[in-house]
């Protein structure tokens, strides 16, 4: 059974290199990895419900392996994962189109909460972006995403451009 919430969706850009406030935040004892073929579409898959079913992803909830490979090979795509141990506990999706680039999925699962690292991966992905060419970057947000997610964004230099509000459905 689901019910309908009332969601308030945020976009923002971050417009140069130099509005980019990074974290000073040193990570140890994890890694990012971008991930390779042909393992990147089944990675993808699995942080997409890992990370976002805390906060009612769900738009690509049916979204079958060919789907997923399809998103994943076209182009301008890239998918980044934040790695501790063996596990990965957090992802970043970037997308280029033209001289903008979206980071499209952002977050971290439960382990890699609290500690930092969302600041650090954003700061990584924002870094990354400038590096594919990027005069701007963009993302939106909601407020059904973690309460730490829209501090992080404007903590790193990001700007409001549009607040739009939707109704939409989430499971009771």
């Amino acid at each position: 059974m689901n019910r309908t919430v009332a969601v308030t969706v945020t976009h923002l850009e971050l417009v140069s290199r130099e509005a980019l406030r990074p974290s000073t935040l040193v990570a140890t004892g994890v890694v990012l990895r971008r991930e390779p073929e042909p393992d990147a579409p089944v990675v993808a898959a699995a942080m997409y419900h890992r990370v976002g079913a805390a906060w009612h992803w769900h738009d690509r909830l049916a979204w079958t392996p060919d789907d997923w490979a399809s998103y994943v090979h076209r182009g301008g795509v890239e998918l980044w994962t934040l790695i501790e141990g063996s596990a990965s506990i957090g992802y970043f999706e970037l997308e280029r189109e033209g001289e903008v680039v979206t980071l499209r999925l952002f977050g971290l699962a439960a382990e890699g909460m609290g500690r930092g690292l969302g600041g650090w991966l954003l700061t990584k992905a924002c870094e990354r972006a400038w590096e594919l060419g990027a005069s701007r970057v963009v993302l939106n947000t909601c407020t059904l995403d973690g309460p730490a997610a829209m501090p992080n964004y404007l903590a790193r230099g990001f700007r409001v451009v549009r607040v739009e509000h939707q109704d939409r459905e989430v499971p009771a």
